[in-house]
């Protein structure tokens, strides 16, 4: 069982009702098993981070990376938390926002090749 931060759960719950364009159009490819049959979760709690989307099932996890993500601090914090996750026996796929939009065939391509 992955570790969880209970006081994230109130985060999570705003960001699932606050979703960017680009994660609406990944969730409606990815939601209610569309993809292989597996479940994913959106905004799920893993340890002190909030990740965007989780599977039980593929063990991995799925990102979004707006501009924000881009910064030197903001690189030096993902890093850190990429190898948290990483420890729990998680996969991660990072996509840039500009990949979902431009080029989602392609994105739900390379999640069903890591599955």
């Amino acid at each position: 069982m992955l570790p969880k931060n209970q006081s994230l759960k109130l985060r999570a719950r705003e960001l699932r009702n606050n979703m960017t364009e680009e994660e609406k159009i990944l969730w409606e490819r990815i939601r209610k098993k569309r993809l292989k049959d597996i479940q994913f979760y959106r905004q799920f709690v893993i340890g002190n981070y909030n990740v965007d989307f989780y599977s039980h099932q593929a063990s991995l996890v799925i990102e979004l990376d707006g501009s924000g993500h881009f910064t030197k601090d903001t690189m030096e914090y993902d890093e850190v938390r990429d190898n948290y996750i990483r420890a729990c026996g998680l996969k991660i796929l990072r996509f840039r926002n500009s990949e979902v939009r431009d080029n989602i065939e392609g994105v739900i391509k390379v999640i069903y090749e890591n599955m």
